[in-house]
């Protein structure tokens, strides 16, 4: 490639790059905008700096954000991709990872023998990350991989003209780039990650910064993913007795309060045996079936610290930029802590797709999108648990009543909770919908019949008792490090 001809291709390159950076950055607070998720990964001194420096340099660099992160130890306890969640970009904006997924991935595949991530384990994660940028693309985020490589004799010809105090690079992430075995270890697990990404030829630096803004120009200039035909052959779904006519047994106080302090007592025990396996509990129900109610005496044996409670409600603007997950993966919890969602990402397929606040294949497809959350989940150890508390319609308008006639709860009580009764089947019938299509072994679904609310308190701490002693006496996380 001629001097004048590498210019000209970068003087349009640059020109291209402008006009679709500013064409993306329009579509932030459109319903269907995008947002570009640039990953950088490969071979050490393949020139992943210098070409990000040159695309800074063609690019309006406040419109872009680079996410720099240092290789995170994967252990098994979370997906790999929750320490990057916070990062991921919003509607209009261009975002380039050199610390990514991939690279905590790598990291434990070419770690020391004795530690190292198997390959049946490795291809596994390599899946699971596939299926997350699946749901990352149908969310309108698309996603670009780029692997700068390098021959072994180039980097070893850069390694001999590093400057003695940046030898540092020698031995980054464990490996020695001296080594051919190591090297050659490099690219066998590159080769393992597929053949979905961008291979960019690091030895000619001209030619890599055009081949790099290249294919970030192609992202940026992508069409949103098409949402395709909906799958519309749903389950039919019988409605769960409890959801219909829950029972109506009544516990008197003075019994109630003696079995919940034992249950208490059993599930604080419980929960602080499960070491740093995360716990993530879900309740979902009713207006006034008593979630609130349950969640406080969960919690009343815990010191404030152990937990987390998320109150959802719709997304605020900037959250609406995301993916619907998006709000949920940034509250996760991390290695042995207890996150508890009051209302979730369930609202996907209850309010929103009763309101039609969505099309109804996003719903439709979101099922499949919100097993495939969870099992990330519980793979990297952490249990999930989910509740629904159901109530019948006569003592919702009974508890509808009091809130009314009780100055200190008559927050509780708005319009559109005597609005919702009007949909009061649709309701039924979207929760009936949701247990059977997102009833997981791993995530399960208990549903407690709240009319009589100490019976409910009760049965909801029982059941996170009784499910943390089964999963606690269970074998170790898929996934966690093993033998190759």
């Amino acid at each position: 490639m001629s001097h004048s001809f590498e210019q000209d291709a970068a003087h349009s390159l640059r020109l291209a790059l402008i006009e679709a950076q500013y064409a993306l950055r329009a579509t932030t607070d459109a319903p269907r905008g995008r947002g570009v998720l640039v990953l950088v990964s490969g071979i050490e001194l393949a020139g992943k700096g210098d070409a990000l420096t040159q695309l800074r340099e063609w690019l309006d660099p406040r419109l872009l954000k680079v996410s720099a992160k240092l290789p995170q130890t994967f252990q098994g306890q979370q997906p790999l991709w929750q320490p990057y969640v916070q990062d991921l970009p919003h509607r209009g904006e261009l975002v380039v990872m050199f610390g990514n997924w991939y690279g905590d991935l790598l990291t434990a595949r070419l770690a020391g023998k004795k530690k190292r991530l198997s390959r049946a384990a490795f291809e596994q994660q390599v899946a699971d990350l596939r299926a997350f940028e699946t749901h990352l693309a149908h969310e309108g985020i698309t996603v670009i991989k780029c692997w700068f490589d390098l021959p072994w004799a180039v980097l070893q010809t850069r390694l001999d003209q590093i400057d003695p105090e940046l030898q540092q690079w020698q031995q980054l992430h464990g490996l020695d780039w001296r080594k051919h075995t190591d090297y050659d270890d490099v690219q066998a697990a590159r080769r393992l990650l597929g053949d979905d990404w961008v291979n960019i030829e690091g030895q000619h630096p001209a030619q890599r910064d055009v081949q790099f803004g290249q294919a970030v120009l192609a992202a940026l200039q992508a069409k949103r993913l098409p949402m395709g035909r909906a799958n519309r052959r749903w389950v039919d779904a019988q409605i769960p007795a409890a959801l219909r006519s829950p029972d109506r047994q009544v516990l008197q106080k003075e019994p109630y309060k003696a079995r919940l302090k034992t249950v208490q007592a059993r599930l604080a025990t419980l929960l602080r045996q499960r070491g740093d396996r995360s716990l993530v509990l879900v309740f979902e129900g009713m207006d006034a079936a008593g979630k609130g109610g349950a969640i406080r005496r969960l919690v009343a044996p815990l010191d404030p610290r152990e937990y987390q409670i998320h109150c959802i409600a719709a997304p605020e603007a900037y959250e609406a930029r995301y993916s619907y997950l998006w709000r949920f993966w940034t509250r996760l919890p991390t290695a042995g802590g207890l996150a508890i969602f009051d209302r979730s990402w369930y609202g996907r397929v209850l309010v929103e797709r009763i309101e039609s606040l969505i099309r109804p294949n996003e719903w439709q497809r979101a099922y499949a999108e919100i097993n495939q959350f969870e099992q990330a989940l519980t793979d990297s150890g952490t249990i999930v648990l989910k509740f629904w508390l159901a109530i019948d319609a006569d003592e919702q308008w009974i508890r509808f009543q009091a809130r009314a006639e009780t100055p200190h709860k008559q927050f509780k009580l708005t319009p559109d909770d005597w609005r919702n009764r009007e949909r009061w089947q649709d309701y039924v019938q979207a929760a009936a919908d949701v247990l059977a299509h997102t009833q997981q072994p791993h995530a399960p679904w208990v549903v407690v019949a709240t009319n009589d609310k100490y019976s409910a308190r009760l049965a909801v701490l029982e059941a996170l008792a009784q499910h943390l002693s089964t999963v606690l006496a269970v074998s170790s996380p898929r996934g966690a490090v093993d033998q190759p």
